[in-house]
């Protein structure tokens, strides 16, 4: 505690200088001196202020499933750690080579979408909509400090055990932009809550964020479904305590999964990488040789549907090894009567929008 005190210290002049640059920055689009692209269709952001981990992708997965029965959705995300350059459309049979692994699980779970991936936004935007003229609604990921765009609808995500409101900017802590910018939010989402989440607690953290009035704040929390099989996933199985799971993670944050395993399974071995770390053969070497090592009845090893598109490189590998792979997709439930109340601010904005 004390090293971790003494390193935000000693990190607090370059915290301060970042935060002087953010400042400038957003001043220039304050003052319309460098101006945000506009629309004529509705654009939804979800973003955060912290460095990842705040759940984007199963909200982004949440606001598909909400619109795709009704209207032409897409989604665009600059595709973070692939290794193509500039636009592209992302097709489902292609790899997270080409697309990063978030956009390319949207084109596999959906097929009604479109799903786009580009590092300037306003420049994807005309070539998604000039290509397929029937989209509607255009969903961003991690788009909250990507002010060239000024979206229609602003959704920020905060976790309950880490929020924005306890952090700092920088290097010294986690957030990429001061505080005070959560003003730029429409609605706010506290995610990864506990699920016994008491209404004491929901009213202590409304006062802690101190919403604006026009913002609106909700609580939202991961429901997990049972695992389905990594080379056939109309196999599911289920959790319980006589199985021993090997964890293959390399997402940002783990605790709230952790949480979830250690009260349904007996043992749990979790390798753990950095955020979207392309595994490598080395890496299927040691996860198989670890997997094998294990002197348990039961076991699987278990992964995330992020994890499972990057593990995809090497299936036939560890289909020949034999390793039982199998994926626990995670969904976003609300608390309270806040998923009625959600899922009306989304459908009144789109239906109020004008261009």
């Amino acid at each position: 505690m004390l090293q971790s005190a003494i390193g935000k210290i000693l990190l607090a002049p370059f915290s301060l200088l970042y935060g002087a640059s953010i400042s400038i920055r957003n001043a220039l689009y304050n003052a319309e001196l460098v101006r945000s692209s506009k629309f004529s269709l509705p654009i939804i952001a979800v973003g955060n202020l912290s460095v990842g981990g705040a759940g984007k992708t199963p909200h982004i997965e949440y606001l598909i499933k909400l619109l795709s029965p009704y209207i032409n959705v897409a989604t665009l995300s600059r595709g973070y750690k692939r290794q193509t350059k500039g636009f592209r459309f992302v097709r489902k049979n292609e790899s997270v080579l080409e697309n990063g692994d978030e956009p390319l699980m949207y084109a596999r779970k959906y097929d009604d979408i479109v799903v786009a991936v580009a590092e300037s936004r306003s420049i994807a935007i005309p070539q998604m909509v000039g290509r397929y003229p029937r989209i509607q609604t255009i969903l961003l990921d991690d788009a909250f400090q990507h002010r060239s765009i000024s979206p229609s609808l602003n959704i920020l995500l905060t976790t309950y055990d880490e929020p924005f409101t306890r952090d700092y900017i920088l290097p010294s802590g986690r957030l990429r932009e001061w505080r005070s910018s959560y003003k730029r939010a429409d609605i706010i989402i506290v995610t990864k809550c506990p699920s016994d989440l008491s209404i004491v607690d929901k009213y202590k953290f409304e006062e802690e964020i101190n919403p604006y009035p026009h913002q609106k704040v909700f609580f939202s929390y991961y429901s997990y479904d049972y695992p389905y099989n990594f080379y056939n996933p109309k196999q599911r199985i289920y959790l319980d305590e006589k199985l021993d799971v090997v964890l293959i993670s390399a997402i940002a944050n783990t605790n709230y999964l952790l949480s979830y395993l250690n009260e349904k399974v007996e043992s749990i071995h979790h390798m753990d990488y950095e955020d979207h770390h392309l595994f490598t053969e080395t890496d299927v070497d040691y996860i198989i040789k670890v997997f094998q090592n294990r002197d348990t009845v039961r076991k699987v090893i278990l992964t995330t549907e992020k994890d499972a598109m990057r593990l995809d490189l090497h299936r036939a590998k560890l289909a020949k090894a034999g390793i039982p792979i199998f994926i626990l997709p995670a969904k976003v439930a609300f608390h309270f009567d806040g998923r009625k109340l959600f899922d009306e601010e989304i459908k009144n904005h789109l239906l109020n929008f004008k261009s």
